[in-house]
């Protein structure tokens, strides 16, 4: 008989291989030259392996957009305002970067921008889950601005969101360097309490 826990480690293996070749088919194909039979062949499964974890191909995929943005989402805690708008910054600088964001803009721009502009996905859910956090936590040690958190966070997503999704467009007069500094103005001037 298998344990519980040395069964779930296996699939955690598992679903981890399977987002990892994923990844790899994406940025080699595009996502929509990429097939289950691909995926599976790179992860060195069968392609029935791959649908007893995802019903999809579509659902396979949001769920490897929505890993690899959680994992650009910060373990530590800011203190002060400088601290938060620091971590807010190079958070969005590093999905910015990501190789998977350039990838699907680059070849699937009706999906990224229906990712975007259409639904809140999960990865933005958890994302304004841990924005709202952080704000409620800095208005009660007093350097955020009151305010309702899940609004405050709100407006932030979508500020910061479309900084990371228009960065590209305006790299001729923003570069990286430049792009991060102004977003770090708009994000300090949006939370900082009024002196």
């Amino acid at each position: 008989m298998v344990d519980a826990a040395h069964e779930s480690s296996a699939t955690s293996a598992t679903v981890a291989v399977l987002l990892d070749a994923a990844l790899a088919e994406v940025l080699a194909h595009g996502i929509r030259r990429t097939t289950a039979s691909d995926i599976a062949r790179r992860a060195g499964v069968a392609r029935q392996t791959l649908y007893r974890y995802w019903p999809d191909v579509q659902t396979l995929f949001a769920a490897l957009v929505t890993r690899e943005l959680l994992a650009v989402l910060p373990r530590v805690e800011a203190t002060g305002l400088d601290g938060l708008v620091d971590l807010l910054v190079t958070t969005a600088d590093g999905i910015r970067r990501m190789p998977l964001v350039d990838r699907l803009r680059d070849t699937d721009p009706e999906l990224f921008a229906r990712y975007v502009l259409e639904r809140v996905g999960t990865s933005q859910r958890a994302i304004h889950a841990d924005l709202a956090r952080r704000i409620d936590a800095g208005q009660r040690a007093g350097f955020v601005r009151p305010g309702h958190p899940d609004r405050i966070a709100a407006m932030l997503l979508l500020t910061i969101q479309s900084a990371v999704q228009s960065a590209p467009i305006v790299a001729e007069w923003l570069p990286a360097q430049a792009w991060a500094h102004e977003l770090a103005l708009i994000v300090r001037g949006y939370l900082a309490v009024d002196a």
